[in-house]
């Protein structure tokens, strides 16, 4: 892999755009405008990704749809973490020869995580014949030539190409509608863990300067969205790359000295870089919102060296310690792998006792899932799979409990929450802690911060009432 880190120059931007309004006259000269559809699976740095991708589609002339039979041209902006997910865009691509024969101009294009494994792309090449473009995301930022080629050759195009990873700025940007917005504050990982495949299709981890980050959180802030969610696959080595002593807890400072009323959120942390420093810039940030993500993966120390997480179970314990002492409020959520291979029964109940112990608010829990091209996809694995889903069950079964009890000693509380949409069954506002609660009222309560009495509560959810 080629660990070198390029920075896009601005003519290299000024060129796609020169290819977003050759592509954009040729939508001006049809009878109506065309439209585009983008579906995307994974994480929010996908989402983040996606709303570039909009975004050269609107500058290109495309319209908006959300039915796939109707788009002029299909984006599948794909995920890679695990295998469910890539079977099921898979499935969905698969379906989409229907569309395409009832819309023969129809163009479907796949990228993300997942086109830039080489045996999905093969797969892809082989068996999906419907697919016309295939890039992975070091290329996202060559999106308007790729299509443009697409547009005025014959064939197919695959970009695949094994390139270091680079920093674009300029790109423009169609955000969801709403008050949350993503902001990417670096790509790629460093880490390789040995059952995740992102190092291998992201590249390696290089950093936004501080400058570009903290102007999109200003104009993020002025535009009025609410909450700001600053995203990384491990947001705790920003600045690493960088030559100017950067670092995340001093972005996060500096981001929290923007004017206005909003709340910092921030994805994903490694337990390995999560420093004493980074604790006390948020216990001191009064945007800083209190809520934490940690993954700690396994809570046997055997294990976490056999996924090359590079902590012990004790320090991942001093590190929640710590943080709780300095906010004694937050709100811990975290990620846990059951059934990684050689996991014995005694290390699965080292787990079930750490998440006794910590007592997270909200764990997101995964059967282990190999992936090709990890070192752990080739481990011995002996533990049959009937064991492992008993295993899961009984973790869902332990958090379920202390979820719902977390939740209860929310009653009777009154707290200061963001209206942040609605749903089938409702308004939905998020706590400081990004606890989902569910209230009554009109849409005009969307985007406001209102103070909740919390009323109700269960496993997934609270509900309140305006106070």
């Amino acid at each position: 892999m080629n660990r070198e880190t390029t920075r896009i120059p601005p003519e290299a931007i000024a060129r796609q755009r020169e290819f977003c309004e050759k592509i954009a006259e040729r939508s001006a000269a049809r009878s109506t405008q065309p439209l585009a559809f983008v579906d995307t699976y994974g994480c929010q740095q996908n989402e983040a990704d996606s709303e570039r991708l909009r975004g050269y589609l609107d500058a290109m002339g495309y319209a908006f749809t959300s039915q796939e039979a109707q788009a002029d041209v299909i984006v599948i902006n794909t995920c890679a973490i695990r295998e469910h997910a890539e079977q099921r865009v898979l499935g969905n691509v698969g379906a989409l020869v229907h569309t395409k024969r009832q819309k023969p101009g129809q163009i479907i294009c796949v990228c993300g995580c997942m086109a830039q494994e080489p045996h999905v792309a093969e797969k892809i090449k082989q068996s999906y014949r419907q697919v016309d473009l295939v890039f992975g995301p070091h290329a996202l930022w060559r999106f308007p030539e790729l299509l443009y080629r697409l547009l005025t050759r014959r064939g197919r195009v695959f970009d695949l190409a094994d390139e270091p990873g680079s920093i674009a700025e300029g790109i423009p940007l169609v955000r969801q509608r709403g008050v949350k917005a993503w902001v990417s504050i670096m790509y790629g990982c460093n880490n390789f863990c040995s059952y995740c495949i992102v190092p291998y299709v992201r590249g390696r981890e290089r950093s936004r300067r501080p400058e570009a980050v903290l102007a999109e959180i200003r104009e993020l802030a002025e535009a009025g969205y609410k909450d700001i969610t600053l995203l990384g696959q491990n947001v705790n080595s920003y600045g690493k790359d960088l030559d100017d002593g950067a670092d995340f807890a001093g972005l996060l400072q500096a981001a929290g000295e923007i004017p206005g009323d909003f709340l910092l959120r921030f994805m994903t942390s490694h337990p390995k870089d999560a420093s004493q420093r980074l604790f006390e810039t948020m216990a001191a940030c009064p945007k800083a919102a209190p809520h934490f993500h940690l993954p700690f993966q396994s809570g046997s120390t055997r294990v976490l060296e056999a996924m090359n997480r590079r902590y012990t179970r004790e320090r991942y314990l001093e590190q929640v310690a710590a943080l709780r002492a300095l906010i004694p409020d937050i709100v811990l959520t975290s990620d846990v792998i059951v059934g990684f291979p050689g996991e014995t029964a005694a290390e699965f109940e080292e787990t079930l006792q750490l998440v006794e112990q910590v007592r997270f608010d909200a764990l997101f829990t995964f059967l282990f899932s190999p992936r090709v091209g990890t070192p752990a996809a080739s481990l011995p694995d002996p533990m049959p799979k009937e064991e492992k889903a008993a295993n899961f069950q009984r973790l869902v079964a332990l958090q379920d409990k202390i979820s719902e009890e977390r939740h209860a000693a929310y009653l009777g509380k009154t707290l200061r929450c963001l209206v942040d949409g609605s749903d089938e069954k409702g308004l939905t506002a998020r706590t400081p802690g990004n606890r989902l609660v569910r209230l009554t009222g009109g849409p005009e309560l969307i985007g406001q911060f209102r103070e909740l009495t919390i009323t109700g509560s269960n496993k997934w959810s609270l509900t309140g009432t305006l106070a």
